[in-house]
């Protein structure tokens, strides 16, 4: 007997018996659509994840931060410079494997009034027009600085749209979207003059929260209004963007920082150095580069360390593995539990059968025969129950996005079900050998007797 005859006659055999096939199958059904929903339910998670690294600057973004000089340099500690403006022109101009140096000063315990409101900033910034491309920022209205603002010192701030929300109200609020672009902001009590507003930055799940929100009717709510801004009901790094706040790096300087030192003394260093390098696959080269650059200008002292996404993308990649790994055990443990189902069955069909595969022997059938169809029935049961169960995946993963309508959506991805399919076929043949076996070893003698 041939393949496609055996494949056929498994087909004939299980149409027959109809419902004690499907309770059959089930176990493979839901093994297989718990296996293929739980990938697809990482691979949302690891969307979202990567969604939120890529906001903040993307795999080539380098941060250069300070660190305590190694124990046989403490006699030089005093001497430390710190991240100074001299870094970044040496590293602009001796380092060409790094394409973008962004020095930033930060101002710390910030206040944004505005008449009778105020917000606090995730970070208020004194920034180079590098910012924009090193934290993947995009001006939405307005513009940015330009080196007229820079070389006056200009009172002008560029904000994000968390904190135009919460200062001039949101589009909710007011039923359009305001463009505070030339009004007056206060930053601890200093004037400037809103010259430009970002985009609004929301991954998936903040989209989907501000769509199922606005489809919702409005309920009035009792007691004084809250404001809580987009970016605070998702991800941190989306919130992060939303409210920040930029100035050019001299106003930051002259009009916040000047006189911040020790005994009024100003001080020269910077809070932050980001790096991009220009090529991903050179990335120790140039980290190596930008160490040389700086050893000259830190005079040998090693104060400083750099600290890359790799990190990130590293734990990121973790929580991916322990995710699926846990989720595959669960659902191999189910697609087991359905394998023993079929041996079972496979077996209460063979006792059913015995006077057949006698009378199938007396006429000339080999035992490869027989043994060839009961593994291709166990086998055709299980790939029946595997793509019943891919077809049910989809439908458990649609009841997931009605459940969780603000979580990242589930992705099937070709892989998991690849990889279903093929274990199912797997616990078909491994279901169907020893019933196989049995039928094939049968004496034809004694099963022709068999009633």
């Amino acid at each position: 007997m041939n393949s496609l005859n055996a494949i056929l006659t498994g087909i004939k055999d299980i149409w027959a018996h109809k419902f004690r096939s499907f309770l059959t199958m089930l176990g493979i059904i839901l093994g297989v659509a718990s296996l293929v929903g739980m990938a697809a339910i990482v691979k949302g998670m690891e969307n979202g994840m990567k969604e939120a690294m890529i906001a903040m600057g993307g795999a080539d973004k380098v941060l250069l931060r300070d660190q305590p000089v190694p124990p046989y340099q403490e006699h030089l500690a005093d001497e430390a410079p710190g991240r100074t403006m001299v870094d970044v022109m040496a590293l602009r101009s001796s380092a060409p494997l790094v394409r973008l140096v962004s020095p930033e000063m930060a101002l710390e315990n910030v206040v944004l009034t505005r008449a009778e409101k105020s917000v606090v900033p995730s970070e208020c910034v004194g920034v180079w027009p590098a910012a924009l491309d090193m934290n993947l920022h995009t001006v939405g209205h307005g513009r940015f600085f330009n080196d007229l603002d820079e070389e006056l010192a200009s009172s002008v701030c560029v904000i994000g749209t968390g904190i135009r929300d919460d200062l001039f109200g949101s589009p909710e609020k007011t039923g359009q979207e305001t463009i505070p672009i030339g009004e007056t902001v206060r930053i601890n009590g200093q004037p400037f003059t809103v010259v430009g507003m970002f985009t609004r930055y929301e991954g998936e799940q903040e989209r989907k929260q501000r769509e199922l929100e606005q489809a919702q009717p409005k309920k009035k709510e009792a007691g004084p209004a809250r404001q809580r801004g987009w970016g605070r009901r998702g991800g941190w790094a989306f919130w992060r963007k939303n409210y920040t706040v930029y100035l050019p790096l001299n106003t930051m300087w002259v009009k916040f920082r000047s006189a911040s030192g020790a005994n009024n003394v100003p001080d020269p260093r910077l809070s932050d150095i980001d790096l991009k390098v220009a090529n991903l696959e050179l990335m120790e080269p140039a980290l190596q580069q930008a160490r040389n650059v700086l050893l000259v200008t830190h005079r040998g002292i090693e104060d400083f360390n750099f600290q890359t996404q790799e990190n990130q993308i590293e734990n990121i990649n973790k929580q991916i593995r322990n995710a699926r790994l846990s989720g595959g055990i669960i659902a191999a443990i189910s697609l087991i539990v359905g394998g023993i189902g079929i041996m079972n069955i496979m077996l209460a069909s063979i006792n059913e059968r015995i006077r057949e595969i006698g009378i199938c022997k007396a006429v000339g059938a080999t035992g490869l025969a027989i043994f060839t169809q009961v593994l291709m029935e166990s086998v055709v049961v299980s790939l029946l129950g595997a793509l019943l169960g891919l077809a049910a995946s989809y439908g458990l993963v649609a009841l997931l996005a009605t459940l969780s309508p603000t979580q990242n959506s589930p992705v099937i991805t070709p892989l998991g079900m690849g990889i279903a399919l093929l274990f199912s076929a797997g616990v078909g043949i491994a279901a169907g050998l020893f019933p196989a076996l049995k039928a094939a070893n049968l004496d034809p003698i004694q099963a022709l007797r068999y009633e």
